[in-house]
């Protein structure tokens, strides 16, 4: 994925066991850090402090703290990605109406990037605003949701549960939506549940998709 070489460059042969281990440390010291005092609040030193790892490791393995942040990013965004496409793969889901079958790839989804509430902040709120390159590498992750989320609106026209449009452009709102939902959840986690979100994710996409 575009923007995200960097952070994903420790997964290459040659990995060694001392810098998987800054690594793991590092990623859970950002997500600890940045969601109690905030991304512009934490510093490289704070991060290195929190995950007892030396500076010079932190800049080989992560080069800068939007590094650190978007490989954060891409690990809330693959957890989720990667629990949609099984959703989609269970037993009995080809042949499921368009309404349950958006509920499940959503409440897969929601369940799987609110897991862990520190990361959900960090990946939906600290993110925000930081840089041109950290949005671009969020618009990437972007352009990939709003490809998938479109074949499923295209799957329901051709099941005839919903109407032929430019669907494209519908997911895209569809999208920006499911952003600021999210966020919202990021800031108030406890009073914004992962049932709560699953239930206004799919009452907006069928809206949208499936409209009355």
């Amino acid at each position: 994925m575009v923007g995200a070489v960097a952070s994903q460059r420790n997964g290459a042969a040659g990995q060694t066991a001392e810098g998987q281990e800054a690594r793991d440390r590092l990623l859970r010291a950002g997500r600890q850090l940045f969601a109690a005092y905030g991304y512009a609040n934490t510093s490289v030193e704070d991060l290195c402090e929190q995950a007892r790892v030396p500076v010079h490791l932190f800049q080989q393995e992560f080069v800068s703290r939007e590094v650190l942040l978007m490989a954060i990013y891409d690990e809330v965004a693959t957890h989720g990605l990667r629990a949609a496409e099984n959703a989609l793969m269970a037993e009995g889901m080809e042949d499921c109406p368009t309404r349950e079958r958006v509920r499940l790839l959503f409440d897969a989804y929601v369940k799987a990037v609110t897991e862990d509430p520190c990361a959900a902040r960090v990946a939906f709120v600290e993110v925000l605003g930081v840089s041109r390159e950290v949005d671009n590498h969020l618009a990437t992750w972007r352009a990939m949701w709003i490809e998938f989320l479109t074949s499923e609106a295209e799957r329901a026209v051709r099941r005839g549960e919903a109407v032929p449009s430019d669907h494209t452009v519908t997911v895209t709102v569809l999208n920006h939506a499911v952003d600021e939902l999210m966020a919202h959840h990021g800031r108030r986690p406890r009073q914004v549940d992962a049932v709560w979100l699953t239930d206004e994710l799919t009452r907006l996409s069928l809206a949208m998709i499936v409209p009355c």
